[in-house]
């Protein structure tokens, strides 16, 4: 039997196999989100409805991955198992995404036709800034790419922003205008904000899982943004 023939039926280590269906995982939940952004933004109901199989198959990754994690972190060394504990809770946070975005494309299918111009362009950004956070944080894992991580963190203020622009619209309406399906609109402006947190909380684990320390307990005492409390942190972490 030949070298290549011998190595290509050689096993995939376990930690090694949990660690590429991660990243995997963090490219379905990216698709999803894309999906969600051109969904809402054609009125696509196939590209909704697509969200649906894809929350699925983030549930049986969670599922697989759930037991593969407990099975092989008894047979690793220390900072394999750090890393196989970052994949379990980068797994939880994506399949809540997948959960969120299927919210977001029931409340998007009930209001088909009813959301105003605005709501959609606001929506459509919001979906689309969260893919690209998606993008990033499975960069910043897959790399251990602390400036990807960072540049979640940054992301997470804009989600806000239109999150408190769509509400002022619907819920204080200032300017006491009719608006469209405020309730589906809200349930999905929340659904893709709460996504954008979980996106943020898989950034702030790249953070922890690459430095060894929880960023927020490490430099509480800072009167800063997490991103640049964790920039300084290794600023001064490779100066010693």
């Amino acid at each position: 039997m030949s070298t290549v023939r011998a190595e290509s039926l050689t096993p995939e280590p376990a930690h090694h196999h949990i660690v590429r269906r991660t990243i995997e995982a963090c490219r379905l939940a990216k698709e999803a989100a894309a999906a969600a952004a051109e969904g809402i933004a054609t009125g696509s109901a196939p590209l909704l409805n697509s969200l649906r199989q894809r929350e699925r198959e983030l549930d049986q990754l969670d599922m697989e991955l759930d037991d593969a994690v407990t099975q092989a972190i008894t047979e690793v060394e220390p900072a394999q198992a750090r890393e196989l504990l970052a994949c379990m809770k980068f797994m939880i946070g994506l399949e809540r995404i997948g959960d969120l975005l299927l919210s977001f494309a029931n409340s998007a299918q009930a209001a088909a036709g009813r959301v105003d111009s605005d709501d959609t362009r606001d929506l459509t950004h919001m979906a689309t800034i969260l893919e690209k956070m998606l993008t990033d944080v499975g960069d910043a894992f897959s790399a251990r790419d602390v400036g990807k991580a960072v540049d979640v963190l940054r992301a997470d203020s804009e989600m806000d922003r239109l999150r408190n622009l769509i509400f002022l619209r619907h819920i204080e309406n200032p300017e006491n205008i009719a608006r469209q399906a405020s309730l589906q609109v809200i349930f999905m402006t929340q659904s893709l904000e709460r996504a954008g947190d979980h996106a943020k909380n898989l950034a702030e684990e790249v953070c922890h899982f690459v430095s060894g320390h929880t960023v927020r307990h490490v430099l509480m005492a800072y009167d800063k943004p997490v991103e640049q409390m964790f920039i300084d942190y290794l600023r001064k972490r490779d100066q010693h």
